[in-house]
C-alpha cells in the first residue's frame, strides 16, 4: 500500500506543475494592464512603466512564470495589492471558509445520494424507485444558482427560517449554532446536483451487482437479505461509486464560486470573483492553484480508498 500511495503522489507532481502553467497563462492572457488597475487615477505613463518594472511584468512571460513558480515553491505567493496583505494568508483564510461550506455539502450529497441509489435499486420499478428517480432528475436539471435564489426567497425572505446571507450574524452569534444556521441553505443548494449524480450511479452499480452469481449464491445459502444488500452488494458497488464521489468533490469546490456569491459566503469563490474584477492577478493565481491542488489531493485520497476496497487496483 505504501508503494502505491508513493506512486500516486509522484504522479500528482506533473499534474500540479501543469496546473500552475495553465493558471499562469490564462491570467496572463486576460485583457488589461494590472499596473493601470493598481494605480487608478495616478496611472501616468511613467508610473505605469515604473510599476511594471517593480512587479517584473516587463520581463518575458516565460521568465515571469519561473520567477513566480520559484517564489511559490518557497512559500511566497506574492502580495495582494487590493488587500495589502500576503496572498497565502488571504487564500488560506478564505479556503477554510470554503471547506466549511463544501465539507458538509459533500457529506450530505454522499449520504443521501448513496441512500437514494440503494433504495431505488432494491425497490426497482416500485413507486419508491419512480419517485426517487423523478426527484433525482429534477435535482440534476436544476441550476444551482437558481435553486439558491429560490431557497433564499422561500426560507429566508418569506418564512424567515434561515438567514439569507453571510457566515455569522452581524450582531451577536459567532458560535457553532449560528454557523449551522447560516450554513444550512448554501450547503443544501451546493449538494442537490451532486446528490442526483451519486444516486443515479449508485442505482446503476447496485443493479449490476445484484445480478451477479455470488449474490444469488448468498441468497441461496439463506443469508439475510439485509446483509446481502448492505454488506455484500453495497461494498462491491462502492468500488464504482467512490470515483464518482471524488469527481463530485471537484464539482462542489467549483460550484462554491457562484454559490458563495449568491449567499455572500466569505469563501475563496467570492474572493476570486472580486480579485478577477480588480485584476489582482497574484491573488487569483494563488486561489485557483490552491483549489486545484486540493482537488488533486482529494482524488488521490479517493484512489487510495478505492484500492483498499478492491485490492486488484494495486
Amino acid at each position: 500500500m505504501g508503494a502505491y500511495v508513493a506512486k500516486r503522489l509522484l504522479a500528482a507532481i506533473p499534474v500540479l506543475f501543469g496546473l500552475s502553467i495553465i493558471v499562469f497563462v490564462i491570467m496572463a492572457l486576460i485583457p488589461g494592464d494590472p499596473a493601470l488597475a493598481i494605480l487608478g487615477s495616478f496611472a501616468t505613463p511613467e508610473n505605469v512603466a515604473k510599476l511594471n518594472q517593480d512587479l517584473g511584468l516587463d520581463k518575458p512571460m516565460v521568465q515571469q512564470y519561473f520567477i513566480w513558480l520559484g517564489n511559490m515553491l518557497q512559500g511566497d505567493f506574492g502580495r495582494s495589492y487590493t488587500l495589502n496583505r500576503p496572498v497565502i494568508d488571504e487564500v488560506l483564510e478564505r479556503f477554510s471558509a470554503t471547506l466549511i461550506l463544501a465539507g458538509p455539502a459533500l457529506v450530505l450529497c454522499s449520504i443521501f445520494g448513496l441512500l437514494a441509489g440503494v433504495i431505488s435499486a432494491v425497490k426497482q420499478y416500485s413507486w419508491a424507485d419512480k419517485g426517487l428517480t423523478f426527484t433525482v432528475l429534477i435535482g440534476i436539471s436544476m441550476p444551482s444558482f437558481w435553486l439558491g435564489l429560490l431557497l433564499i426567497f422561500s426560507f429566508a425572505v418569506k418564512w424567515r427560517l434561515f438567514p439569507p446571507s453571510g457566515m455569522y450574524a452581524i450582531y451577536g452569534g459567532g458560535d457553532l449554532p449560528d454557523l449551522i444556521h447560516h450554513l444550512t441553505l448554501p450547503a443544501i443548494t451546493l449538494a442537490v446536483v451532486a446528490t442526483g449524480v451519486i444516486a443515479r450511479l449508485t442505482r446503476t452499480s447496485m443493479l449490476e451487482v445484484l445480478r451477479q452469481d455470488y449474490i444469488r449464491t448468498a441468497r441461496a445459502k439463506g443469508i439475510k437479505e439485509r446483509r446481502v444488500i448492505y454488506v455484500h452488494a453495497f461494498k462491491a458497488a462502492m468500488v464504482s461509486v467512490i470515483p464518482v464521489i471524488g469527481i463530485q468533490a471537484g464539482f462542489v469546490l467549483g460550484g462554491a464560486v457562484y454559490i458563495e456569491t449568491v449567499f455572500q459566503w466569505p469563501g475563496i469563490g467570492s474572493m476570486l470573483v472580486k480579485a478577477i474584477s480588480t485584476r489582482d492577478l497574484l491573488l487569483v493565481q494563488g486561489g485557483v492553484l490552491v483549489v486545484a491542488a486540493a482537488y488533486v489531493l482529494f482524488n488521490l485520497l479517493v484512489d487510495v480508498i478505492q484500492s483498499i476496497l478492491d485490492p486488484r487496483l494495486r
